[in-house]
C-alpha cells in the first residue's frame, strides 16, 4: 500500500511540478518543431471518458482507471499545468516529430526536490505512452530519493461508469480518490 501511495504521489508530483509551459526557445531545434504537426503546437489534451493508466516503474507496475471530463482536463491534464503554479522553477513542453519531450524542476516540500525528463508519444484520443527518469533529491522518504525511470501507458476505455464521477481515480487496492477535492483543486 505505501508503495503504490509513493508511485501515486509520484505521478501526482510529474503532474503537478507544471508552471505555464515554456516554448521551445528561437534556435532549439527547428526541425523538430517545424516536423511537429500544427495541432500539437500545444500539450494534448486526452479524450473524455474513463481511462486505464498502467505505470511501470522500479520493477513494479500498476494499473488505475481516471474518470475524465473537460473540466477536469483543464485542472490536471497530464502536464498539469493547473495543479500547481508555484512550485516549480522549469517546466518545458516542446513539440517534436511524434510527441512531446518535457523537463521539470520542482520543489515538492517534504517530499523533496524533482527533476523530470522525458517524452510523450500517442494520440491522447485513444493511447498515449509517456517515458521519464526523475532525479528526487532531498526527500524526507527516503525510498523516493534517487533516479527512478517510469513508463506510463493511457489506454482511452469509452464512457466513464456510472459508479464514477469525473476526477474518480481508482487505485491498484480498489481505493477511490477524487483528483478534483485534493486541496489546491
Amino acid at each position: 500500500m505505501r508503495r503504490v501511495l509513493v508511485l501515486c504521489v509520484g505521478l501526482l508530483a510529474l503532474a503537478a511540478c507544471q508552471k505555464k509551459s515554456e516554448t521551445a526557445a528561437v534556435g532549439d531545434t527547428p526541425s523538430a518543431a517545424a516536423t511537429a504537426p500544427a495541432a500539437s503546437l500545444g500539450p494534448p489534451k486526452r479524450k473524455p471518458g474513463l481511462w486505464t493508466q498502467t505505470v511501470s516503474s522500479d520493477g513494479m507496475t500498476q494499473t488505475m482507471k481516471l474518470c475524465l471530463d473537460e473540466a477536469t482536463e483543464a485542472k490536471m491534464t497530464v502536464w498539469g499545468q493547473q495543479a500547481s503554479k508555484d512550485i516549480c522553477e522549469k517546466n518545458t513542453v516542446t513539440p517534436t516529430a511524434g510527441g512531446w519531450t518535457f523537463v521539470s524542476a520542482c520543489d515538492m516540500g517534504q517530499a523533496g526536490k524533482v527533476t523530470t525528463t522525458g517524452k510523450a508519444t500517442g494520440d491522447f484520443n485513444s493511447k498515449y505512452v509517456i517515458k521519464a527518469t526523475s532525479v528526487t533529491t532531498g526527500s524526507s522518504m527516503a525510498q523516493t530519493n534517487g533516479t527512478h525511470e517510469m513508463e506510463m501507458t493511457g489506454t482511452w476505455e469509452g464512457a466513464c461508469p456510472a459508479n464514477m464521477k469525473p476526477g474518480d481515480m481508482t487505485l491498484p487496492n480498489g481505493m477511490t480518490m477524487n483528483l478534483n477535492s485534493l486541496p489546491g483543486k
